[in-house]
């Protein structure tokens, strides 16, 4: 199995520039091998497989940065090159902004060319970077790859794969939960609890807001442009990681708690799109917390379903022996009462009750 730890690093002004040196140069490869199989398909019709070692006699630079981040940057190509053919609705590659493109680049330990310790993280070419390590790295791990990253705010991280062999055991499932995704709570349980989301991109909205009114009042590239941006990017990281932090913990609560966990397959892209709740969705990070969520149950041996899409959880009555699907419920409606039983109903809480029982189904299908 894999593990990746993400630490802190803090390089000196020489690793800076190398560091800076390798973004461009993966960057150029890149769009320049992209550029060299969108000519040859377009005369030939055919695939071009080409390296970054064919480029580095035209382009002497390639030579001063890791060939290993260079490498990655080709397998990252002809990978996403392939899906174009292989795989429906997957787009074309496309070529990376200087400007917007993510700043990182990715190499292999290879031949104790990567050393994590105490004292650094020893990299290629780049040498022993000093390291912010928060957590100890079992013995029995292998280091794989580092990938080093840059963030818009100027911070600096190492994310350091490990591989380790590990033997899990299933647990055995007492307590079930169904989570049903909450707009504003971001989820309800079925035991009626909610998770009480802080909203914290709504609550930033406002300071960001006004501090992009200020970057666009200002010349575009000057020395202010470039400060308020910073700005604007330290604050976007703020509510990056208190929403993490969030998810996180609230994740690992129910990991902790529960055997077995069941959420609702929802297409959130689309649901953000038709009911013109984009920011909401985006602020809520369903999708995250399902992925931090399923991680940590699959780590600990437990389990974690997900319901079809079209399942009318909201829609059925779930006291036991009822099972009355109401066609005639829309979103605006927040609770009813059901016409067969009488049963009055929390709509989310009802949701969530009836993904629980429709997960405990299928786990025992």
């Amino acid at each position: 199995m894999n593990k990746a730890y993400k630490f802190r690093i803090y390089p000196n002004a020489e690793q800076i520039v190398m560091f800076a040196k390798t973004f461009g140069c993966v960057r150029f490869i890149y769009n320049k091998m992209l550029g060299d199989k969108i000519e040859y398909y377009n005369e030939t019709k055919e695939k071009l497989n080409n390296t970054p070692a064919q480029y580095k006699s035209e382009y002497e630079f390639l030579k001063e940065v890791d060939s290993l981040a260079l490498a990655n940057a080709q397998r990252n190509l002809q990978t996403a090159y392939n899906n174009f053919f292989k795989q429906p609705n997957t787009g074309f590659p496309k070529f990376k902004s200087k400007h917007k493109s993510r700043k990182s680049y990715t190499t292999n330990c290879v031949n104790g060319n990567i050393e994590l310790a105490k004292d650094g993280l020893k990299l290629p070419k780049a040498g022993n970077v000093k390291i912010k390590q928060h957590r100890e790295v079992p013995e029995n791990y292998v280091l794989k790859s580092v990938t080093v990253s840059k963030t818009p705010s100027g911070k600096y991280y190492a994310s350091i794969l490990f591989e380790y062999e590990q033997v899990i055991i299933p647990a055995e499932v007492q307590k079930v939960v169904g989570l049903d995704f909450s707009m504003k709570e971001l989820y309800v349980d079925s035991d009626g609890n909610e998770a009480q989301y802080n909203r914290f991109y709504r609550r930033s909205l406002n300071k960001l807001q006004k501090m992009s009114r200020t970057l666009s009042k200002m010349e575009k590239f000057s020395n202010n442009w470039y400060k308020q941006k910073h700005k604007i990017a330290v604050l976007h990281e703020k509510i990056a990681n208190q929403r993490k932090d969030f998810l996180h913990k609230e994740s690992r609560k129910i990991a902790n708690s529960y055997e077995l966990v069941g959420v609702e397959d929802l297409n959130m892209k689309a649901m953000s799109q038709a009911l013109n709740f984009g920011k909401s969705v985006a602020d809520n990070s369903w999708g995250m917390f399902r992925t931090l969520l399923k991680y940590k149950l699959d780590d600990m041996g437990k389990y974690f379903v997900v319901v079809d899409k079209w399942f009318p959880s909201s829609k059925l009555c779930s006291t036991p022996d009822c099972g009355y699907k109401n066609d005639a419920l829309d979103l605006s409606v927040r609770e009813w009462v059901c016409p067969d039983c009488g049963t009055h109903h929390n709509r989310d809480i009802n949701a969530a009750v009836n993904i629980r029982n429709e997960a405990v189904r299928m786990m025992m299908a």
